[in-house]
Parts: structure tokens; C-alpha cells; sequence
């Protein structure tokens, strides 16, 4: 999950699909979700992977009238987070309101986080950049432990 750009069907397409970082420029954004993706490992460990299209509209219709379908059964929920995004309030938002999801209707997942396009920050700014992101995320988790566990 994350917002439309922040590089979900990229981070796939090079991870599952060897895929080279320049070929995912030609990507088309994801409409709704895409859970085509079932990967089979270390024996008979299945992963089915859903890349979720993070416009506005698709995060409101996967918060309200798809969410059971979204969030139910859930072992793993990835939330990525776009390093220049110019909304981290909206992103946060959105990341709160998907732990708020994942506690109804799959309640013993792991969540984690991803910062990606860290590579498009000046180096001398990314500290900066990881801490204010860090900074919101550990907010959002701490509220939510109090409230929810």
C-alpha cells in the first residue's frame, strides 16, 4: 500500500519480474489492484502479492466499500512511503488509516514501512528527510498502540 507514485508496481516489477530500474518508467499506474502477482518459494511457501493503485479515489474505495475484501486475511501489509512526496501529511493520513483497517480485520499482521526514491534526495538532506518521516510514522504507531492494543 502507499500513495499513487510513491513506486509499489516499480519496486514489484524489479523484485519479482527482474525487471531493470529504467524499464519501470514505461509502468502504467495501477487501477484499483493488481494481485496477479503469486510467487512461490523456499519449497511450498506461496506469496500472493497485491500491488494496490494509490490514487485518492482507489485509497477511498479500499478504506470504505472494499476494505473487508482489502484488509481481511492479511499476513503482511507493506506500507511505502514516497521520500519526495510533497503530502506526507495526506501520506500519513492514509498509512493511519490502513493500521486502523488491518487491526479489524487482520489483527495478528505485520506491518512495515518503506521509504523509497531515497536515491533522489541530496545526501546531505536524507537524514533530515528520514528523521521528519520517522518522526510522523512513530507518532501515528504510538497512538495507535494506546489506543488499539
Amino acid at each position: 500500500m502507499g500513495r499513487g507514485g510513491a513506486g509499489k508496481t516499480s519496486m514489484r516489477s524489479i523484485i519479482f519480474h527482474n525487471n531493470v530500474a529504467r524499464k519501470t518508467r514505461d509502468l502504467e499506474p495501477t487501477i484499483l489492484w493488481d494481485n496477479k502477482t503469486d510467487v512461490q518459494f523456499l519449497g511450498n511457501l506461496h506469496l500472493n502479492l497485491w500491488d494496490c493503485g494509490g490514487q485518492d479515489d482507489f485509497f477511498n474505495a479500499y478504506l470504505t466499500t472494499h476494505r473487508e475484501l482489502i484488509f481481511t486475511d492479511v499476513h503482511v501489509l507493506i506500507y511505502v512511503f514516497d521520500a519526495i512526496s510533497a503530502e506526507l501529511d495526506k501520506d500519513i493520513h492514509y498509512y493511519q488509516s490502513c493500521l486502523e483497517s488491518i487491526l479489524v480485520h487482520s489483527p495478528d499482521a505485520k506491518v512495515f514501512c518503506l521509504m523509497h526514491k531515497m536515491d533522489l534526495i541530496q545526501e546531505e538532506r536524507r537524514d533530515k528527510v528520514i528523521c521528519h518521516t520517522s518522526s510522523s510514522v512513530t507518532k501515528v504507531i504510538l497512538v495507535w498502540e494506546r489506543l488499539y492494543k
